[in-house]
């Protein structure tokens, strides 16, 4: 069986951990060449065993990240196919007492660095045969609950981000799409989820009745990146198990 994503270059930021780290291995398990990115002091080097992972240790939220990002996975690969903006934070707080710290950070990560990042990586997205753009939004980017004012509001702007760009790239053949996953278990959720009740209760919310892996959706960037999803832009794709059918 051919590989997926052959001879591909690809980006995924947020990959020393759960989705992202799910992500880019299976990426190079399909034939990519990929730049795994995190931030500094994350092991990422460690995470990945795969020959064609290469570990970037890059906070993207300073200000220079995105063209460091780019300019190093087009130095080291030749190409760029593939930018999967997976990275993010979450800050909960209720709006009254939420500080500007809180808003910033999270703004910055969830939605300022992926709209850099695609800046910066629309040139060579152009070059390509099968130019794609991913991001990782949330279920939160239509629903809401408590203390997540930044985080909802980050999620829905990916969305809105995501279509705008599948628009204006559609021209030159680059995809654009988002995931919005539902609760995975990852290092996000990890805090929450260790609690056995909290995890029963959203395993039970959920129509498949368990809580997601992160391998779950790294088969959907799978399938977005792919040809598979060639006619496929400006698309949310929910993958959630079913978690919002009755919300």
């Amino acid at each position: 069986m051919a590989l997926r994503l052959e001879g591909r270059a690809a980006i995924v930021t947020g990959a020393a951990s759960g989705i992202g780290q799910a992500t880019a291995d299976l990426f190079a398990r399909e034939g990519a060449m990929v730049l795994a990115v995190d931030r500094p002091g994350t092991d990422l080097a460690a995470r990945h065993g795969h020959s064609y992972v290469t570990a970037m240790e890059q906070d993207i939220a300073e200000p220079d990240a995105a063209e460091k990002i780019v300019d190093a996975a087009v130095g080291r690969f030749g190409r760029l196919d593939i930018l999967y903006n997976n990275a993010g934070v979450s800050r909960n707080a209720l709006g009254e007492h939420m500080t500007d710290g809180e808003w910033d950070i999270t703004i910055s990560v969830n939605l300022t660095s992926a709209f850099k990042l695609a800046r910066a990586a629309i040139p060579h997205l152009k070059d390509s045969p099968a130019g794609r753009i991913i991001s990782t939004a949330s279920v939160m980017a239509r629903m809401t609950d408590y203390g997540l004012t930044a985080y909802c509001a980050s999620k829905a702007g990916v969305v809105g981000m995501t279509r705008t760009l599948a628009l204006e790239l559609g021209k030159f053949g680059i995809t654009v799409n988002c995931i919005e996953p539902g609760a995975i278990q990852t290092g996000m959720t990890a805090q929450s989820f260790a609690n056995e009740d909290i995890a029963a209760i959203w395993a039970k919310k959920a129509a498949l009745r368990r809580l997601g892996d992160p391998l779950d959706i790294a088969r959907a960037a799978l399938f977005l990146a792919s040809d598979d999803a060639g006619f496929v832009s400006g698309h949310s794709l929910t993958v959630d198990g079913g978690l919002t059918l009755r919300t």
